[in-house]
């Protein structure tokens, strides 16, 4: 039975179209239920239409249409739940259509077809023997129903978008970063894979000279990249270039690419051949490291591939900007746009507070995650706009609606002036309330000149950014510079180095963490903590980097339990001891901290108070594990809300035990950049809140124009609600009458 499912699901997966697939499904379950008819009728504006059948009258396949108030069919849709009659004639929503010639069908049983909460459609089986399909019968058509659901939902986008000239077209998804943009859609990795037929070449000569070509245009690509990163000081990307540049050498995979062309294959299959035998040997390789070389392998070869394939992809104008569709975005994916052709980023996969999601608002990058079937859409060129603020993608949208975005955008920039020309003042509430306002980093060429007169510090630095940008694990000189760079952009103000925290949703390819649930498994502290010898050099780079200065803040990802903290304290010792005796001179131990983000420690933070000197609430994870979501999980993300009123009380539960114990306590996760998110914080008592740099001219220009006072009767309304819809609305309200809604939007 397992098997049949799995069959059926892949035939409709893999279709061509919607009207082909819904062919083959009524067919192929007709047969597997051995049953003698089989429909399916799918949704559009409140009517189900008969879309495909194997047993009724073919001419009645979208011409028949139900109002989901009528007949058995509509009753499946409207309870949400399934029908199964032995005689369906008798039921009281029997409708007898003469369309579709079913009288002589008595047996009767539909299930509905859900895709995240809503219907979709209906499928129904029929039998002429009056009879209860059986319990095993039920079960197996609400699990087909199931497993079928985002397939024909993606399917059902794509006939939208063959259709795309008689309609205005849209994509819904979550919104990872706000704003909104024009531009022409750049489509990447839809359906480029080394699965290609292959193909023997008419002629060697001309196929390595096309080769060559596509070799040397990757080349001038990567080489350019090198080169724009290595101006702007970035060597952690700089490097990631050069590495890939190595593999284009005749002596390297451009040479075994020339080998199989002169066997008589055509370019593209011997970049494929090639690619494919040595990932291969790769992936059966022990050293993980050697293993993971094999995303090198494939990186370059779909590169190259794309060149002879779609070149004019690679070679747009520079200048003009482009909304990016992938599949998933990835630091480097992103790091190779330069910022002014950038306009969005939108991805089928990824969460909200996913790596790149959070690098996509600190680059102020609008994007959209977790739009299913984007890929299979053709939309490679067409014009779009990005509604990142609503989580739409627009499609060709018509002159007069272009026209109205531009004035959006026109109106954001605006404001954004407003916000910008404020920046340089600070952060004081009406009632004279004094908030600090510091940004989140991970890349030093986001970390412009103007940080330090922007913002009160930087109050996290990601270092592990500068690890998932390297091929192996940074040195502890190479560290050290990095280090002192990001200390010298701040000007003096405190910077707080959030040390390695990779798993979960930030891997490292050259050093792979394969779990079943990567949120609870070896992350943070947990990993430094069983690798010493990477911690130190670590620590070692960091007390070097700020020796003579106060500057230095340092903070432990995902404690969990205070032997963790006890445990990173003796490093810290030893790493200050060995440095002390190796230099010959006395170097200033930096303030340590923890991110309060497994919940267990809010009930742990009077002993934690007594071992660290400052605790940094990392929202993010801290929401994802009081709230049980996996918020990079598209089907559950939705549930993922800061602003639930159970993480707000927990929040303000820590701050208060941090008073109780003058631990200094501050917030570094995304909710501190939301202005809803930063209006509690301050009416809960926080008065430190770090940010993408993005937010910074926003909450500041917001904070300005509030009182602590009035906000912490807000917050006494906020306490009393049962829902994160509940109080974004009040929230909402309270901006609505002070003229502050625009902040929000």
């Amino acid at each position: 039975m397992l098997k049949t499912l799995r069959d059926i699901t892949q035939v409709v997966a893999s279709a061509r179209d919607l009207e082909y697939a819904l062919e083959q499904l009524v067919t192929q379950t007709k047969q597997a239920m051995a049953t003698e008819c089989c429909s399916v009728y799918v949704l559009e504006e409140q009517q189900l239409i008969l879309s495909a059948t194997d047993g009724l009258e073919p001419s009645a396949v979208n011409r028949v249409k139900l109002p989901l108030t009528q007949g058995l069919v509509g009753l499946v849709a409207q309870r949400e739940e399934a029908v199964n009659l032995a005689d369906a004639s008798s039921h009281p929503r029997f409708k007898l259509i003469p369309e579709v010639s079913e009288e002589a069908y008595n047996a009767f049983l539909a299930v509905p077809i859900v895709y995240q909460k809503t219907v979709i459609g209906v499928i129904v089986v029929q039998q002429t023997r009056a009879r209860q399909f059986s319990e095993g019968e039920e079960a197996f058509l609400m699990t087909l129903a199931a497993q079928l659901a985002m397939a024909i939902k993606g399917l059902k986008r794509r006939a939208l978008v063959n259709h795309g000239a008689l309609q205005p077209l849209y994509y819904e998804g979550k919104s990872a970063s706000k704003g909104i943009a024009i531009a022409k859609a750049l489509l990447l990795g839809g359906q480029l894979s080394f699965a290609l037929e292959e193909r023997k070449s008419v002629s060697i000569a001309q196929e390595e000279v096309r080769l060559q070509l596509a070799v040397n245009r990757c080349k001038d690509t990567l080489g350019n990249l090198s080169q724009r990163f290595n101006r702007e000081k970035d060597e952690e990307a700089a490097s990631i270039f050069t590495a890939l540049l190595l593999l284009l050498e005749k002596a390297s995979l451009a040479g075994e690419y020339i080998k199989e062309v002169r066997l008589g294959w055509s370019a593209e299959t011997a970049v494929c051949r090639v690619s494919k035998r040595y990932i291969a040997h790769f992936n059966d390789m022990e050293d993980l490291y050697l293993k993971e070389r094999a995303s090198d392998i494939k990186d370059v070869g779909l590169r190259v591939l794309r060149q002879l394939i779609e070149p004019e992809k690679i070679f747009l104008e520079p200048e003009t900007p482009v909304i990016l569709i992938v599949r998933e975005a990835s630091t480097t994916l992103l790091a190779e746009f330069p910022r002014q052709k950038l306009a969005g980023v939108v991805t089928e996969l990824g969460g909200v507070n996913s790596h790149a999601a959070i690098l996509a608002r600190a680059l102020g990058v609008p994007a959209i995650i977790g739009v299913n079937g984007i890929l299979n859409a053709n939309l490679d060129k067409c014009q779009v706009v990005i509604n990142a603020n609503r989580g739409q993608l627009l499609v060709e949208p018509s002159s007069t609606i272009l026209s109205e975005y531009r004035s959006l955008i026109a109106a954001e920039k605006a404001l954004q002036r407003r916000y910008a020309a404020e920046l340089s003042l600070s952060t004081v509430t009406l009632d004279s309330h004094r908030v600090y306002l510091y940004i989140n980093s991970g890349l030093i060429s986001s970390i412009d000149s103007d940080t330090g007169c922007d913002s009160d510090g930087i109050g996290l630095y990601r270092t592990e950014i500068l690890f998932m940008l390297k091929q192996c694990f940074p040195g502890e000189a190479e560290q050290l510079e990095v280090y002192r760079k990001v200390l010298n952009a701040a000007n003096g103000k405190p910077v707080v180095m959030r040390t390695l925290d990779v798993g979960g949703d930030k891997p490292l390819d050259y050093f792979p963490i394969v779990e079943d649930n990567p949120f609870l498994g070896w992350r943070g502290i947990r990993l430094s903590l069983d690798h010493p010898e990477l911690f130190l050099v670590q620590l070692r780079a960091m007390l070097q980097a700020a020796s003579d200065s106060d500057q230095l803040h340092v903070l432990l990802p995902m404690v969990s339990n205070l032997e963790e903290i006890d445990l990173a304290l003796v490093y810290f010792d030893q790493a200050h001891q060995e440095l002390t005796a190796e230099l010959g001179r006395s170097i200033l131990m930096p303030k340590v901290g923890i991110m309060l983000e497994v919940p267990v420690l809010l009930y742990q933070l009077d002993e934690v108070a007594k071992r660290v000197d400052f605790v940094s609430v990392g929202s993010n994870d801290l929401t994802q594990y009081l709230l049980a979501v996996d918020r990079n999980n598209p089907s559950v993300n939705a549930l993922f809300d800061s602003f639930h009123p159970g993480v707000l009380r927990a929040l303000k539960f820590a701050i208060e035990r941090c008073d109780a114990n003058q631990l200094p306590i501050s917030v570094c996760g995304e909710f501190a950049g939301e202005p809803a998110g930063a209006l509690l914080l301050v009416a809960m008592g926080y008065n430190q809140l770090s940010m993408n740099q993005a937010s910074l001219s926003r909450i500041n220009y917001l904070l300005r124009r509030v009182s602590k006072k009035e906000l912490s009767v807000l917050l006494d309304d906020v306490l009393k609600l049962t829902s994160a819809e509940e109080v974004k609305a009040l929230v909402a309200e309270y901006c609505q009458e002070r003229g502050l809604t625009a902040l929000l939007n």
